[in-house]
């Protein structure tokens, strides 16, 4: 499935108040990355936006790819949860 992000004025506005280390063209290009800070840090209203693109299946399918490091233990239950999937599997783990 390919999705992309609108390249609205306020949807960069939006990934540069979460990723607000990068440009949001790099952050947007990457969209489990995104998603992965948006989970984390997003605020709600920041949110409704993203989910406006991506479905909750989207989503759903995503969680599994997310970067691991970025996403808190918290996040990543209330996600799994909000999205049907409980109890969360194990959140993605570094391999070192």
């Amino acid at each position: 499935m390919s999705v992309s992000f609108p390249t609205t004025e306020a949807f960069k506005a939006l990934a540069r108040r979460i990723v607000w280390f990068e440009e949001p063209e790099e952050s947007l290009s990457n969209i489990p990355r995104f998603l992965a800070y948006a989970l984390r840090y997003a605020q709600p209203a920041d949110m409704v936006a993203i989910r406006e693109v991506l479905s909750d299946d989207y989503i759903l399918e995503t969680l599994d790819r997310l970067p691991p490091g970025i996403v808190d233990a918290r996040s990543w239950a209330y996600w799994n949860s909000k999205l049907g999937r409980w109890p969360a599997p194990p959140p993605p783990q570094r391999q070192l």
